[in-house]
This record gives structure tokens, C-alpha cells and sequence, in this order.
């Protein structure tokens, strides 16, 4: 008998902002994406492991870790 389990990473767009970037200093879309990182058994995920929110300037392209307070904050409003 054997078992099939590894990781999968799901990705979800949450919101778009008009922010100053923090690398290039443009005003551009900030993209907030939600990154949640579940453990798989037989492909099904069972239990999430980490959840991380990303912000990416679409300028410059640069990507940086943001607080969950912050990713639902742009999802709002």
C-alpha cells in the first residue's frame, strides 16, 4: 500500500490599489494576492499550512510581503 501526499500552493487574487510603489516610487496598481499553502493527500487538500499575502507593483514588477490587516484593508476598499 502507499500514499500520495505532498503541498500545493493556491494563489487568489484579492484586490487592486492605486498606491506609491515602495522599490520604483511610481503611483501604479498594487496587485494583493493571497498565497495559502495547504497539505495534500491523494491530490485532495486537507490542511492549510501557511497563508501569505503578497503585494506586486504592476510598474516595476517588484513583490513584497504584506500584513493580512493590510491584504483585506485593499480587498475592501
Amino acid at each position: 500500500m502507499f500514499f500520495i501526499f505532498g503541498f500545493r500552493t493556491k494563489v487568489d487574487r484579492s484586490g487592486v490599489a492605486q498606491q506609491v510603489c515602495r522599490n520604483c516610487g511610481n503611483s501604479a496598481a498594487q496587485v494583493v494576492t493571497r498565497r495559502r499553502t495547504s497539505f495534500t493527500l491523494f491530490f485532495v487538500p486537507l490542511i492549510p499550512v501557511r497563508t501569505r499575502y503578497v503585494q506586486q507593483c504592476t510598474y516595476c514588477g517588484a513583490e513584497y510581503a504584506v500584513p493580512a490587516a493590510d491584504a483585506r484593508r485593499v480587498a475592501v476598499g
